[in-house]
């Protein structure tokens, strides 16, 4: 009796079932390929059958049968799903993106250890120089009193020229700006890292819209030119002759600068209604921040920065020159009665005269603080970008969150969002250059 009481309850699974289809899933053979779908159909079963019969048996067999093979053979099943598959366009530009990422993290290991051995570079060549300078001063002080006289002339005169070499080579690479290239390097490399990562975190939807690889790699390619890893050759120029901000953003598309360009007045209208967090008072805002970062902060450090540059230049000429004249004294001493005197005067005075040179040039850092006014000057030039970019976009959608973009500008500038309120009035054209009296910049 059980096992006909279980045989009924199958056969009445079967009557359900009957005349319907059932759908079961295949496992995708291939990577893009988000599955196939086998179908199998059972065949009708009587409606008028009230017990358990051979017959019933027989349709329950030939219908597991029938599931089995189905489930064994996908690619058949497919051909009546109609052989139903997703593109292969997300998965390849999401693992595009994985890619960008792990180019780099690799990207921001290299820089930093370039950055340290170019720090180290600093310190032991300035602390090598300087022992140089030194000890041939002491040499030459030395010399016209002691019996050694031509031993402690030639030592003195060698290591003096030695300084002089050591000096012009390292007055040539900036040991100390090359550093601060390399640790602004990492930090950018850092900062395009986590957009790629936080972008994946999104999901595939949020990876493969808007062309967001197309500006990753734009990103990469201008962060490689904007702070090569070599030395020499590709090496940043250390004395240009024009101070210019530094640039390690790509520049916008210029067909689609002169489209937006084309419609900005029309976009202006529009913003009256505030779409997408944009209102009139929000872009006269964003205006008036543009203008005075152009005219107040960035040309304040573009000046500082050409005083660095100019202080930097006269060190550079001035270290070599004092130690080449010293070691040029130095071989004079001994050669008369009043030419000893002047002759190791001269020495010790050049030498020490260098080694002061070359540590207030070296040991104060002053590269650096010349890349760091560039640094800073193309900061304030990326914001300006980025505010002309959103306010050229006639589309308010295209552009982005009003608010959102409020709120980062006012933390890169070291502000809160409602400080920024008091910058609306400067972009009226009747406001005068000259009546701008604050930075618009608290963080630098």
């Amino acid at each position: 009796w059980d096992r006909l009481r279980d045989r009924a309850q199958m056969a009445s699974v079967v009557r359900q079932l009957a005349g319907s289809s059932l759908v079961l899933p295949a496992k995708s053979r291939s990577r893009g390929r988000s599955g196939l779908c086998c179908r199998a159909s059972l065949r009708g079963v009587g409606s008028n059958s009230t017990s358990t019969t051979t017959s019933d048996q027989r349709q329950l067999v030939s219908s597991t049968d029938e599931l089995t093979l189905g489930r064994a053979d996908p690619v058949a099943g497919a051909e009546d799903s109609g052989g139903i598959t997703t593109g292969d366009d997300g998965p390849a530009e999401v693992e595009k993106l994985h890619a960008v990422a792990e180019a780099a993290a690799d990207r921001v290991q290299m820089h930093d250890i370039i950055s340290r051995q170019r720090d180290n570079w600093n310190h032991l060549l300035l602390h090598s120089t300087n022992s140089l300078a030194l000890a041939a001063c002491v040499m030459a002080a030395l010399a016209p009193a002691s019996t050694s006289l031509l031993a402690l002339k030639a030592s003195a005169g060698v290591l003096l020229a030695s300084a002089a070499v050591t000096m012009a080579a390292v007055n040539k690479i900036q040991p100390s700006q090359l550093a601060e290239e390399q640790r602004n390097a990492t930090r950018l490399w850092r900062q395009l890292e986590r957009d790629v990562r936080a972008t994946l975190a999104l999901g595939a939807s949020a990876a493969t819209k808007d062309d967001f690889f197309l500006e990753a790699m734009d990103r990469v390619l201008a962060l490689d030119a904007a702070h090569p890893l070599p030395l020499l050759p590709g090496m940043l120029e250390k004395f240009p002759n024009t101070v210019e901000p530094a640039r390690w953003w790509p520049e916008k598309n210029p067909a689609r600068r002169s489209a937006s360009s084309n419609t900005r007045h029309g976009a202006r209208r529009a913003s009256v209604a505030g779409d997408n967090g944009w209102a009139r008072e929000l872009e006269e805002e964003m205006r008036g921040i543009a203008r005075v970062l152009k005219v107040k902060d960035e040309q304040e450090y573009l000046s500082f920065g050409k005083a660095v540059l100019k202080l930097n230049r006269g060190l550079a000429v001035a270290g070599p020159a004092l130690a080449r004249t010293a070691a040029i004294a130095a071989t004079f001493i001994g050669s008369g009665d009043a030419g000893t005197s002047w002759a190791s005067g001269a020495a010790v005075l050049g030498g020490a005269l260098a080694a002061a040179v070359n540590t207030v040039e070296h040991g104060g850092q002053v590269g650096m603080v010349f890349e760091l006014c560039r640094n800073v000057t193309g900061l304030y030039r990326k914001i300006q970008d980025d505010i002309d970019d959103n306010l050229d976009e006639a589309n308010l959608e295209q552009r982005e969150n009003g608010e959102l973009f409020e709120t980062k500008v006012a933390l890169q500038l070291g502000r809160s969002p409602s400080d920024l309120r008091q910058f609306k009035e400067m972009a009226s054209p009747s406001f005068r250059d000259e009546d701008i009296r604050n930075f618009a910049g608290e963080l630098f």
